[in-house]
């Protein structure tokens, strides 16, 4: 079979993004401010069930990885799961923004278990999902080509959910913020069901030669063996992790920086508005600076750019506080950077699928891409628990006016700790990471030779 990605397959892959991420931005977008001001719920509460359900994730995540692999049936190993998972999700969906309707001890509870449930039912459709583009070709050329079509339509479900999310949820509730979440998380499961059913129609796995050998089947405890194993996929996860949690956290904060820090939340869609359009951007020129630029250089590249979005908004608070270039500035420079780290982490991934099928003898495209969706989770959930504790460590109070100390401790927040992560994410990377054209077979088995010349050498 060719390896060539046909365009339906392309815009089939892509809008089914579109609909996933319609799913999960509003989770790490309002999802804190949501059980904050419209449920009631304490903010240190919120971080610590956001903590523990990424703890639980760490042992599904993999285990749904070894299920996943292990799937066997005539619609392939991966479409099966993108359908149950998002028919699962989408209800779930739709319970936890009905939280707001529950009081008292009902209220934490219900709380806890459905955002818990939430995280499982999105690890059943978001791993396959990404597992697929190892299947769809082995010609790296194409699936850099086809990793542009999911980000750039999951760029713009953020874009949309940043910019438009919080109008859109005060006209379908006419007001009032409970029903206005609970009518989008509707009309988003509507379209989430729409999209996960056009990826079964139209993205194909490659179909396995008819000579190849059968495949064996993975266990949990084979799990340990295929991360351990692969060095690069733990620098992988260092550097990706320290990324997201960075973004993550300034995704989280801005609501409470731009409407209590800057006292005009009317800035918040500004910020976003620009920041969405910067990461499109950053996503579609992706395959052409990849081109152009060494590849070892582009994560560095993905981290400066959030590092010098923090710059802008520390000089702005100096120079014209609140000013709204400078807020567009500085959104366009962190999402800039996103939208190509998001399109390098799913090609590197894929890269060191490669690499482990050399270092363990088995291929394991779920397990590990397994990863990435625990990766993006536990960002998200260490990014809540930060923002969780710090507003609680800060003294903020919901819907009153900071004292000067919250002010300050709502701004480094927002402008020192994602400047510090992301620092520390481009370090990881340069000091560990060096899959950097791709996974070539004979290139590692000579370095392998060269390091162990060198050691006899040394005795």
């Amino acid at each position: 079979m060719s390896d060539k990605i046909t365009l339906q397959t392309k815009l089939s892959y892509g809008l089914g993004a579109l609909g996933k991420d319609f799913a999960c931005a509003p989770i790490y977008i309002f999802l804190m401010f949501y059980f904050t001001d419209v449920a009631g719920l304490s903010a240190a509460f919120v971080g610590t069930i956001f903590l523990a359900a990424r703890i639980i994730d760490a042992v599904t995540d993999p285990m749904m990885g070894v299920i996943v692999d292990n799937t066997r049936s005539k619609f392939g190993k991966f479409r099966p799961w993108i359908v149950i998972g998002t028919l699962l999700n989408a209800i779930v969906l739709v319970g936890l923004f009905s939280t707001h309707m529950f009081e008292g001890t009902a209220l934490y509870i219900y709380a806890a278990a459905a955002y818990i449930l939430w995280g499982l039912t999105y690890t059943i459709m978001d791993i396959p999902y990404w597992s697929m583009i190892p299947a769809l070709s082995s010609s790296r050329q194409e699936r850099e080509k086809l990793v542009v079509w999911p980000r750039l339509f999951a760029s713009l479900a953020w874009f949309i959910t940043g910019t438009y999310g919080l109008h859109i949820v005060g006209e379908l509730g006419n007001g009032n913020q409970g029903d206005g979440f609970f009518n989008v998380a509707m009309l988003i499961a509507v379209l989430f069901v729409m999209s996960a059913f056009l990826i079964a129609r139209n993205v194909k796995e490659k179909a396995a030669p008819a000579n190849a050998k059968p495949v064996a089947k993975f266990s949990f405890k084979d799990v340990l063996t295929i991360i351990g194993k692969n060095d690069q996929l733990k620098a992988l996860i260092g550097t990706v992790l320290s990324f997201q949690i960075a973004n993550l956290l300034v995704g989280g904060f801005a609501i409470y920086y731009f409407s209590y820090a800057l006292g005009n939340a009317e800035l918040f869609p500004v910020y976003m508005m620009v920041a969405g359009i910067a990461e499109v951007a950053g996503v579609f020129l992706f395959p052409r600076i990849a081109a152009a630029l060494p590849r070892k250089n582009l994560w560095l590249m993905a981290s400066g750019f959030p590092v010098l979005s923090c710059i802008i908004l520390l000089v702005m608070g100096f120079i014209a506080p609140a000013n709204a270039l400078m807020i567009g500035l500085a959104g366009a420079a962190i999402k800039f950077g996103v939208g190509i780290a998001n399109a390098l982490q799913t090609v590197m991934l894929a890269d060191v699928v490669d690499y482990g099928e050399y270092k363990t003898g088995r291929r394991s495209e779920s397990v590990i891409f397994s990863v990435q969706t625990m990766l993006v989770k536990f960002a998200g959930a260490a990014g809540g628990f930060i923002v969780g504790m710090g507003l609680t460590v800060v003294g903020y109070e919901p819907n009153v006016v900071q004292s000067a100390e919250t002010i300050l401790g709502l701004e480094f927040m927002m402008i020192g700790l994602p400047a510090i992560m992301m620092t520390i994410s481009g370090f990881i990377y340069q000091r560990y990471y060096r899959l950097h054209d791709g996974f070539d077979k004979e290139a590692e088995e000579l370095r392998a030779v060269n390091v162990e010349l060198v050691q006899s050498q040394a005795n």
